[in-house]
């Protein structure tokens, strides 16, 4: 077995440029970007973390442990991105997403 410092990691994300998603998704990503960040706070603060002005590693805080809609726009975006992504390789896979 190859040792890991043998490697070269090269990631390699399923190309999803050509995925237009449709406008009524909008909303599914933000809910969905809303709920990654929800995830996110809920495990870092089952890990000890909380709230501080100033990510801290030591202290296990973070600026981001608040509310989705108190975050700076630049941290709902990493979010909206995830969404987007998973969105738009869900399409490519084939798979259709309905509203029930």
């Amino acid at each position: 077995m190859a040792n890991i410092d043998e490697k070269i990691y090269r990631p390699a994300p399923i190309d999803t440029a050509d995925v237009v998603l449709p406008s009524e998704f909008a909303e599914l990503g933000e809910q969905i970007a809303r709920n990654n960040h929800e995830v996110w706070a809920q495990s870092r603060i089952q890990d000890g973390w909380t709230y501080g002005e100033r990510r801290d590693d030591i202290k296990k805080q973070s600026p981001c442990l608040v509310p989705y809609e108190f975050l700076p726009e630049s941290e709902k975006d990493i979010d909206r991105n995830t969404a987007s992504e998973v969105l738009k390789v869900v399409i490519k896979l084939g798979f259709k997403i309905a509203k029930a």
